[in-house]
């Protein structure tokens, strides 16, 4: 099958420098290895690969790559990593783009992408449906009333990910500040929540239907002065949190965040493949913080090491997230080809 992934890394294929450009969340240096990765993955599983940029020129790109089948079927598959180059909603642009053009994609729609990449509306849903989340303000200012809120608080950009513009405040002038630095900088509003003193698990969800949970990996933050995991604690090697998985959690508390983290899956409309990002409190009461409906697949990220933990090789993990999608689209799964089932046997055997 010809597989496209789809990123951006070039930023300049738009007709106009306008509107709020995408912040750059990766380390300087890393950008395209995990993307570079996913390709040799899909090599591994027989699929024809192309690694190209999710800017203007995408469907032209496209076009050349997996031209149109006589019987009007799809004729090859985008494996998106895309999260946009500028202005408003920009993760969800790429989705549009192949919406309209016809071609099938991993991944949340455009609807999804929108849902969980503003994180208010996110938790409006997740409290809907009676899952707990943190108590939270939406500000501008950084002046308005706090009083349905108690201190500390976790300040952060509505839009963003990543942990960009994180900040933990303990009063209100150190509020009032980190609310303007987010509108000055990202251009938006500033999400407001109650900080939970607690213990971090991210849960990976796997599938549609049917979903399987992964191994649920905690962050070991019980070392470190802030016990936040901020951009840094992310991506810098240097003083990353070391990460348990499986987390040593007891029976009864695993099941209630399986259970929160596929209801919340299904409220922000999710499809493929998805991270929900939880808090413990001291008492043992869970709170989902967000959902990331594209999580990162670096070798380092939780997502892969909660796959591995399972039992996957990254090559079957980034194979079985096409086959999920695949068989969302068209009702079975990729026909295996002979390379991929001899690539399925090196898999079992290095395991």
């Amino acid at each position: 099958m010809r597989v496209a992934v789809v990123w951006n890394n070039d930023m300049t294929g738009v007709i106009n420098r306008f509107g709020q450009p995408c912040p750059q969340s990766w380390p300087v240096g890393t950008c395209g290895q995990t993307e570079e990765r996913v390709v040799e993955a899909l090599q591994d599983g027989g699929h024809e690969t192309l690694l190209c940029e999710g800017d203007k020129g995408l469907l032209t790109t496209l076009e050349r790559f997996m031209p149109p089948d006589p019987q009007a079927r799809p004729s090859g598959i985008v494996f998106n990593r895309a999260e946009g180059i500028q202005g408003a909603y920009s993760c969800t642009h790429v989705p549009g783009m192949l919406e309209m053009a016809g071609v099938p994609y991993t991944g949340c729609s455009p609807l999804g992408i929108g849902l969980t990449h503003d994180k208010v509306i996110t938790k409006r849903l997740i409290r809907d449906c009676g899952m707990p989340t943190p108590n939270f303000r939406v500000m501008r200012s950084g002046t308005e009333n706090t009083s349905d809120l108690r201190f500390p608080v976790v300040v952060k950009p509505r839009h963003e990910e990543c942990s960009l513009g994180l900040h933990l405040v303990h009063d209100p002038a150190g509020l009032r500040l980190a609310v303007e630095m987010i509108v000055a900088q990202y251009g938006q509003d500033a999400l407001v929540e109650e900080y939970i003193d607690g213990r971090e698990i991210h849960v990976s969800l796997l599938g549609n239907e049917e979903l399987e949970v992964l191994p649920l990996v905690e962050f070991d933050l019980s070392e470190r002065e802030t016990r936040l995991l901020t951009w840094e604690a992310k991506y810098l090697a240097a003083v990353q949190p070391p990460k348990i998985c499986p987390a040593q959690i007891g029976s009864r508390l695993a099941t209630s965040l399986r259970d929160i983290s596929v209801a919340t899956f299904r409220a922000c409309q999710c499809r493929d493949y998805a991270r929900v990002d939880l808090r413990i409190d001291r008492s043992g009461q869970p709170y989902v913080l967000e959902i990331n409906s594209m999580p990162g697949l670096s070798m380092h990220s939780a997502y892969v090491i909660a796959a591995m933990t399972a039992g996957h090789s990254y090559s079957s993990l980034i194979n079985r997230i096409l086959d999920v999608t695949h068989t969302r689209y068209f009702g079975v799964g990729i026909p295996y080809t002979e390379h991929s089932q001899m690539c399925q046997t090196l898999d079992n055997d290095s395991q």
